[in-house]
């Protein structure tokens, strides 16, 4: 039996955030879940929207919510995403100073009944994470430079999704793993043969003329 695929579209390509609520409404029973990029313009250059937008998208849907901080310091700001209704929450582990603290965040996200995600760069290897990896539900490796939308997919990542794959395996982990940026129906399979669960698209299903069947076509062979 193939293992089932989750599909996370993420609302970066909108750039009215007057209409996010909109896209996530017309993603609702269409899409897994919701991937919110949350960026504050200290951890990359570029600043989107903050939990006073996310509560808000949670007042008017049922969508899962996958919220994804690109933001510095991330300890001060978790409970307000969590208060607006993050069902699971990623941190970057290049946004932590002391990397120490990744266990207080992971302890603050689960006692919220939350999941817990841990992001790295293209430019962060599976090693430098691999103690801290049992904390957390989710591993999101990044397959583009956060930051943009739009950018294509980086092969050399499939050997990073392939070494979390057999790191989890080999330890008997639960984390999902999750990959994020320049994904397409034309490179989705490699990416879920890699060990993929979890699959993000910003542009590919946000300007396709039927986002349904791009959705569909990034849950790769049936």
């Amino acid at each position: 039996m193939a293992k089932k695929i989750y599909v996370s579209v993420s609302t970066d390509p909108e750039k009215d955030l007057s209409k996010v609520v909109d896209y996530a409404k017309c993603m609702q029973g269409e899409a897994d879940m919701l991937h919110c990029d949350i960026m504050d313009a200290k951890f990359v250059k570029k600043k989107t929207y903050d939990h006073v937008l996310l509560d808000k998208i949670n007042d008017n849907t049922l969508i899962m919510l996958d919220v994804h901080l690109m933001c510095g310091e991330p300890l001060k700001s978790i409970k307000d995403y969590l208060k607006a209704g993050a069902n699971i929450l990623t941190v970057h582990y290049e946004a932590f100073e002391n990397k120490n603290d990744l266990a207080e965040a992971a302890a603050v996200i689960h006692e919220a009944n939350a999941l817990a995600g841990i992001s790295i760069c293209p430019s962060t290897s599976v090693s430098d994470i691999k103690m801290y990896i049992n904390m957390f539900d989710v591993v999101l490796v990044m397959s583009v430079v956060p930051g943009e939308s739009g950018q294509s997919f980086m092969p050399a990542m499939l050997d990073k999704i392939k070494e979390l794959d057999d790191l989890r395996k080999g330890n008997d982990y639960n984390f999902k793993i999750e990959v994020d940026g320049g994904i397409n129906g034309e490179n989705v399979q490699a990416v879920i043969d890699a060990g993929a669960d979890m699959i993000v698209s910003g542009s590919y299903v946000y300007n396709a003329s039927d986002r349904k069947q791009a959705i569909d076509s990034l849950r790769g062979k049936k």
